[in-house]
Parts: structure tokens; sequence; C-alpha cells
């Protein structure tokens, strides 16, 4: 992990205080790009964010998938955490916390906004991510590649429906057109665009393919740091009159966060798996696609709105509490090897 990436967390610090700065010195020109859209869809961060994503999608090999028999509790851990118990988790931690227990010092008018944004950051498992938080873990890198493929394929088609579900149990309403186009706009064309670069450049050989992700690899930071200045640019306003509000939203996010890596985590050690294997599942079921999140969140809503701002949160708070859960999960190794020996 690059020294960048460890200390993400301080430079989406130093994004939010640029970013507030800027909305505040210079409101005429952050409003004259919010104003650049076509559809509901900002073009300036539609381009930042396809430059966020691609680089990402590049690693993904979808060849891989044959792979997840070898490893299939694991994988079927992997999805029942990260399609049949997270999202649902994060509707229900978010009602209990947003709408009940910090109802009071929260905005009355964007409630349902911060849930939307909550569940939007649930409904993506991470693509990228997982695989640093996996190497830290010397977690089983094809394992790893595996269950990314699988749960980026799923993603493509379950995404819009799960949202649309949960945001309607929610009693918020789905705009679907919007949602529908944000699909295809953050999922399906960025991984036909990365699959057809990733073919083209390993016809190049594997060190040509290699030193690409090395070159565009950085891209997609810059890009993720240079959305959140304009985010908060946007929000800038809202957090000077409510500081507390992202300290009551990271709330939620972090239970979420260590109960799924705990269930996944546990439901592997009672399968039998192996710890190599448990580490990866358990901190892709941890961890959020926060980039695909964040873009959804601005096509649904719109810059100033309350689901942009919970999913900024969460790419706020995901490097440290990830590296925690990294550490849990490599110190308690002794512990879960010790059940498969007593097997």
């Amino acid at each position: 992990m690059s020294v960048f990436e460890r200390y993400l967390s301080v430079w989406v610090a130093l994004c939010i205080v640029v970013g507030i700065a800027l909305g505040q010195v210079l409101p005429g020109p952050v409003q004259a790009i919010g104003a650049m859209e076509v559809a509901k869809v900002n073009l300036p961060v539609g381009a930042l964010i396809w430059v966020m994503i691609i680089p990402m999608l590049l690693r993904i090999d979808f060849g891989a998938l044959h792979q997840v028999r070898a490893h299939w509790k694991g994988i079927g851990v992997t999805l029942f955490v990260n399609w049949a118990v997270k999202p649902f988790s994060m509707a229900l931690l978010g009602g209990l916390f947003v709408r009940q227990v910090f109802a009071p010092w929260l905005p009355a008018d964007q409630l349902d906004s911060y849930i939307a944004g909550l569940i939007l950051l649930a409904a993506a498992p991470c693509t990228a991510m997982v695989f640093v938080w996996s190497r830290l873990t010397n977690g089983h890198p094809l394992f790893t590649l595996s269950q990314v493929a699988l749960n980026d394929l799923i993603m493509v088609f379950a995404f819009a429906p799960l949202v649309g579900l949960l945001l309607g149990l929610a009693s918020i309403t789905v705009p679907w057109d919007t949602l529908l186009v944000s699909v295809v706009l953050y999922i399906v064309v960025p991984v036909l665009i990365a699959q057809g670069l990733r073919r083209a450049l390993l016809a190049r050989g594997q060190a040509a393919f290699d030193a690409a992700l090395a070159r565009i690899g950085p891209w997609s930071i810059g890009a993720l740091l240079a959305t959140l200045v304009l985010l908060f640019a946007f929000q800038g306003r809202a957090i000077l009159a409510q500081p507390l509000v992202i300290a009551m939203l990271a709330v939620p996010i972090l239970i979420q966060v260590l109960f799924n890596a705990g269930l996944a985590y546990g439901l592997n050690r009672w399968l039998g798996e192996a710890h190599c294997v448990a580490a990866p599942s358990c901190l892709i079921g941890a961890s959020n696609f926060f980039e695909l999140a964040v873009a959804a969140a601005i096509s649904l809503f719109g810059f100033e709105s309350g689901a942009a701002l919970a999913t900024v949160v969460g790419v706020l708070i995901e490097v440290p509490v990830m590296l925690l859960v990294v550490r849990w999960v490599n110190r308690s190794k002794g512990w879960y090897e010790a059940a498969g020996a007593a097997r």
C-alpha cells in the first residue's frame, strides 16, 4: 500500500477544507461548474468518475470466474453478506440513526436523502481497494480476483433493482430513469471500456499491461480527490452550518462495516474455509465501491443533496476503518486457524 493510499483519509480531509474554501471564495465559478449538466448528469463530474473507475476495472479479469468453484463456501459467504445482508442492514441502521437517534440534530428536509446515500453506499460492493486489503492480509489472490469479478457481474444487473427496492421500502421516491442511466453510465459503459482496454494492453504482453496499470493507477485517486473538492464546494454552506452532520452519518457506516466484517469472518470460520480465503471475503463484505456510490448519488439527487454528502462520509472513513479491520484479521489468524486444527 503506497504512502498516498495509506493516508487517503488525510487527503480527503484536505479536500474538504479546499472545497469548502472554494465554495465560499469563488461561488460563481463553482455554480457554473454545477450547471454543466446533460440529462441530470454533471459533465465535469461524469468525466472524473470515469477516470476514477476505469483504471480500477482494468484489474478485473472476468475469465477468473471459473475459479469460484474451488472456494465455493467462501464465495457463498461473500455473496450472502454483500447482497442479502449489507444493503438491508444499512437501510435498517440508516432508519434507526438518521430518522430516530440523530433526527433532532439533522436538517429535517434532508433525512430521506441521507438514508438514500447510505443505501447507495452499501449496495455497491468494493471493486478495487479490496485488492489492497487482501494483499495486506496475505489473502488468496485468485479468490480475491474471482469474488470481485463475480460481484461486478452481479452489480451490472442487481444494483438498480436493489437500490430501487430499498429506497421504496424507506419510502423514498425512486427516480427510475435516472437510476438506470446511472447504472449504464457508471457500471456498464466503464466495464465495457475497461475490458476492451484490458484485452488491447494484454495483447502487448503482461509487462506492458503492468506498466500501463502503474502509470494510470494514480489517476483514480486524483480524480476521486478532484470530485470531492467539487462536492464540498457545493456542500460547504451546509457543513459549516452543521459540522456534526459528518460525525453523525459516520456512526451507521462504522457499525455496518464492523458488523459485516465480523459476520463474513465468522461464517467462513464456521464453514471451515482457510484464513487466506476468509480474509478477502470478510474485507469485501465490509468495504464499499464508494466511487460508484458518489456518482450515483450526484446523478440521482444532485451535488448539494444529503445523499451526496453521506456517500462522501463513506470515503472519509473507509481507509482508517478498513485498516482497523485488516489489523484485526491479521491478529486473529491464530484463533481462526485453531478452529480448523480442532476439526
